[in-house]
């Protein structure tokens, strides 16, 4: 990948994780970019379809592109930080993530968002005050 379209990814995500949210600097692991499209589905590697992630939204999510809804019982598209508005998906109730739609749920299931070790270290951070952090949050 080339030096500045790395660059731009980080940039614009604030150097926070475009599904969980959280920022890099609270994860001892690596933060990774994702084709939010994966290429193995005719995904580009262009900045359109790229996306900061955090190892565990990243590895969750794998190649998928969609998830099954267990309201609606439809299968929904996950939310693409390109194309969708995080405040319409998606909502905290303190250290949980909340999906507020068919695609929230789906996104928030599939890239296991609320598992125990996640939501441990969010309200770690909500007690510190640094958590949420983000204008778009």
């Amino acid at each position: 990948m080339e030096k500045a379209l790395h660059k731009l990814v980080w940039s614009r995500a604030d150097a926070c994780c475009e599904y969980c949210q959280l920022p890099q600097r609270y994860d001892p692991l690596p933060f990774q970019i994702d084709h939010v499209i994966a290429r193995q589905h005719g995904g580009a590697t262009a900045a359109e379809n790229l996306a900061l992630t955090c190892y565990a939204c990243n590895h969750h999510k794998g190649p998928n592109i969609a998830g099954f809804d267990h309201v609606t019982q439809q299968t929904i598209p996950l939310y693409h930080p390109r194309r969708d508005s995080w405040k319409e998906h998606f909502r905290w109730s303190g250290p949980i993530l909340e999906g507020m739609t068919p695609l929230g749920r789906v996104t928030v299931h599939v890239l296991a968002i609320n598992l125990d070790y996640r939501v441990a270290l969010r309200r770690a951070l909500l007690h510190e005050g640094v958590f949420p952090d983000r204008n778009s949050v």
